[in-house]
């Protein structure tokens, strides 16, 4: 038994497709059959059930799937503790990070963090929290940026810092002139948020549960991007809830709008999220580093009260 036959294993149990597996393993589709093929008959068992379109695992192939992970990544580790002991920090670094932090943590870091570690060579995703856990499960993600906690046993979490929530309000909309807001003041049935399926809207939705008896029931309108809420609500919609930083490169006519909680502020927890076998740690704590260093200047915010973004 080798690690790469277990790493061949691990690519038709993800593609369900030999040729597509190969493909991805950078060998020919004969070759890894074969070297497949070869493990079965050492274990004396069958891993696939190639009779199945698309392939699928026998019971005794999951069980060895999921074994194959953990090898295939302590393997890693031994990669990991070399670089460590060098001091090296570099090569390819794959990191998620959810919708509502893309757009306003990337540029604050990415420039800082390339010019600082040259060697290192980032794949970065726009993902959703549901995408994220899965592909840091499957090893597909090292890292990822999102809102947490998220209280998953296989996934470990860093903070890297607290973001206040920010009311974005239009001049025909209720609350107008309160210039500072409690969070008894929000009504859900006159609030835009983002679709289904964006985790800063679970946690607006949290927020409001906790004040009022209120269902996801009678939403007017949803959105993909919070720029289409602010435009909407530009056009007398309704309000709606922004993370701080997003607000940070509003026009001043937009920043006219905004109105802030009063302390302790409901903010949400963003964290570098990885897998707990704790793979590339050095890059992770480099880029903890890097964020934390340029977060630092732009959120002042300590007296919060931090939103879980978990569904309830």
């Amino acid at each position: 038994m080798t690690i790469t036959q277990l790493k061949y294993v691990l690519a038709v149990a993800e593609h369900q497709n030999f040729t597509k597996a190969a493909e991805k393993c950078f060998v020919t589709q004969p070759t890894l059959s074969m070297q497949i093929q070869k493990l079965e008959d050492q274990l004396s068992i069958q891993i696939f059930d190639r009779s199945k379109k698309p392939i699928e695992l026998t019971d005794v192939g999951s069980k060895i799937v999921n074994q194959a992970h953990n090898i295939v990544n302590e393997s890693y580790r031994i990669q990991d503790i070399v670089d460590q002991q060098k001091g090296f920090i570099g090569g390819e670094f794959r990191i998620g990070i959810i919708p509502t932090v893309m757009p306003t943590l990337l540029p604050m870091f990415l420039k800082n963090f390339i010019k600082k570690y040259p060697k290192v060579k980032l794949k970065i995703e726009e993902l959703t929290t549901e995408e994220i856990i899965t592909r840091i499960n499957d090893g597909h993600l090292d890292a990822a940026i999102a809102a947490t906690p998220l209280e998953h046993a296989n996934i470990k979490e860093r903070v890297l810092y607290f973001e206040p929530f920010v009311a974005y309000i239009p001049n025909n909309h209720r609350l107008k002139d309160k210039k500072t807001l409690e969070v008894s003041d929000l009504d859900i049935d006159d609030m835009l948020l983002l679709e289904d399926g964006h985790c800063f809207r679970d946690g607006v939705i949290n927020l409001c549960k906790g004040f009022k008896n209120q269902t996801d029931e009678h939403f007017q309108l949803e959105s993909g991007s919070i720029e289409t809420l602010i435009k909407l609500s530009n056009e007398g919609m309704g309000m709606t809830l922004l993370p701080y930083l997003h607000t940070l490169d509003m026009s001043e006519n937009s920043k006219q709008n905004l109105h802030h909680f009063i302390a302790p502020s409901p903010a949400r927890e963003v964290s570098i999220i990885y897998h707990k076998s704790e793979l590339k740690m050095q890059i992770i704590e480099a880029m903890q580093e890097v964020i934390a260093s340029v977060v630092r200047g732009a959120i002042a915010f300590q007296n919060v009260q931090i939103i879980s973004p978990l569904g309830k």
